[in-house]
């Protein structure tokens, strides 16, 4: 896809058309801006290797690193949870919604464009917010060009990305924050989990999450 982009703002246009006009791009083929909870993101189709491509050509470098599913829906990715361990899913349950990213097995090997080169770990995301309740599953990055700062609200995101994507959804501020990233590949086996970057999520209310 390419062409003029489309701008939604939930402010104006309201949170239900926001979201329609992202599950209507991203399921043909686009690339999307969009509001997460902490700062703005790229996203498309996470099995769709051209808008995968895209997503690099527009941030000016690919880095070749995993990128995390993310996804605004908890039935959307049940099947996913499944795949998981006990332990681990009742981890995500404490957990999830909220600013984390779970790194957690994959014994599947689902979405093996998000994982790149580690097919056995997958990075994992379910947040809340106005677009809630989105069915797609998104392949994610951060919202700005190669070695700048992610931005946290649409006025900070590149004009060239808006101008490279589809969809740009417009949420206003967000916290600034990225998400907390936690290691759990082998808690179900042995209880440990490993704080990768601190971020949204306090280590101490994660730490009291999983051991409660």
């Amino acid at each position: 896809m390419a062409g003029v982009t489309e701008v939604a703002s939930i402010a104006r246009d309201g949170a239900d058309e926001a979201r329609v006009a992202l599950e209507r791009t991203i399921a043909g083929g686009g690339v999307a801006v969009f509001p997460a909870d902490g700062l703005y993101g790229l996203a498309c189709d996470p099995l769709d290797a051209t808008a995968i491509g895209r997503i690099h050509e527009i941030k000016g470098r690919d880095d070749g690193k995993p990128s995390a599913i993310l996804y605004f829906s908890p039935l959307a990715m049940r099947e996913l949870v499944e795949d998981l361990g006990p332990r681990t899913r009742e981890a995500v349950a404490a957990l999830l919604p909220g600013p984390v990213t779970l790194v957690v097995a994959n014994p599947r090997g689902r979405y093996p464009l998000a994982c790149r080169e580690d097919p056995e770990r997958l990075g994992l995301r379910l947040i809340d917010g106005p677009l809630a309740g989105a069915r797609c599953p998104l392949f994610q990055t951060s919202a700005n060009c190669s070695g700048e700062l992610a931005p946290a609200s649409f006025d900070e995101v590149p004009g060239g990305i808006v101008a490279e994507a589809d969809l740009a959804i417009d949420g206003g501020a967000l916290t600034g924050q990225p998400s907390t990233v936690v290691d759990l590949t082998t808690f179900d086996d042995d209880g440990q989990w490993t704080l990768l970057r601190v971020g949204g999520l306090d280590p101490a209310e994660l730490a009291e999450r999983l051991t409660t």
